[in-house]
């Protein structure tokens, strides 16, 4: 397995500082952030290392993307962006697809051939409702992607934190019975997960037996922790907003068993990158928290990861 992290946390920074970085500090893979230009939406998102539609237009701007990489000797697990291609909002949701498309052509271009992504929900349908619109939404996007030869990779972030994303979420693909339904609908070589176990946690769901199950559909890999109050739970119940019972950590903070975790990926024998996500709010304010969280997660994860 290799080790890197997700680059959106280093927002600030240019392609090539990112770049540098992860070199500089022994990272072997980085997960490019690659959204659209203009203000994030919410946090996290909105960070743009590589300009997608660039890539595809400027052959030398793509050669440099790739060059630097193989110089740097950090490779691009891969292209990152997590919209909600099935926002009941149809501007939003054309443009979000739009979007995931040129990236998938782009990701192919570069020679990553991967794109991790969420699969968007509308947040104010039910599941059954939703999973029809998967039908309508992402067959074109499977086949962008069949006709690239790129994965994609859906995380299993439920996009469900506060009152903005009510009643329902923004990412349908949450639990191993609903990837199950997608991957009838969706039924592709192409398809599969980025699996994190921290959205596991506070939906009080078994993160180690997916693992098994799901072994032929990991195709990326997140570490990011969860730490869930007890106190605040009882106190709320687990039908609250989830962020009033729980917070994102730095792997090794949170409720996360790392050892067994890795160890059934092991099992599995995934060889593929595994990278560090930051969303840790002790660690942000100055550019020496946010270095010291990824130095700091690296330092831990490598009692796992060789």
């Amino acid at each position: 397995m290799k080790l890197g992290f997700v680059s959106a946390i280093l927002d600030t920074w240019t392609y090539e500082e990112m770049m540098d970085f992860a070199s500089d500090h022994g990272f072997e893979c980085v997960e490019v952030a690659c959204w659209p230009q203009g203000k994030a939406e919410r946090r996290y998102a909105g960070v743009s290392h590589i300009d997608a539609e660039r890539v595809l237009e400027d052959d030398t701007y793509a050669a440099h993307i790739t060059d630097y990489s193989k110089e740097k000797g950090v490779q691009i697990s891969s292209l990152a962006y997590y919209p909600n291609t099935m926002d009941g909002n149809l501007e939003k949701r054309e443009a979000a697809v739009s979007h995931l498309k040129n990236l998938i052509k782009a990701s192919h271009k570069l020679g990553i051939g991967m794109v991790t992504t969420f699969i968007g929900r509308d947040q104010t349908k039910n599941i059954e409702e939703n999973l029809e619109l998967v039908k309508e939404v992402w067959p074109s996007i499977i086949k962008t992607a069949e006709e690239n030869d790129v994965k994609i990779a859906i995380e299993n972030c439920p996009m469900l934190f506060g009152p903005d994303q009510w009643p329902g979420g923004q990412n349908l693909m949450t639990t191993p019975k609903i990837w199950r339904q997608v991957f009838e609908i969706l039924n592709s070589d192409n398809l599969g997960i980025n699996y994190d176990p921290s959205h596991f946690v506070w939906q009080m769901i078994d993160y180690i037996k997916p693992i098994y199950e799901f072994k032929d559909k990991i195709f990326h890999v997140h570490y990011k922790d969860i730490k869930v109050y007890p106190d605040r739970l009882n106190d709320c119940g687990i039908m609250a907003y989830p962020l009033d019972f729980m917070s994102p950590k730095l792997p090794g903070l949170g409720d996360v068993d790392w050892g067994k975790y890795v160890s059934a990926l092991t099992d599995i024998g995934y060889d593929g990158c595994t990278c560090i996500e930051v969303e840790d709010k002790a660690f942000e304010g100055t550019k020496e928290k946010v270095e010291d969280s990824l130095v700091l997660s690296q330092r831990y994860l490598r009692n796992f990861v060789i």
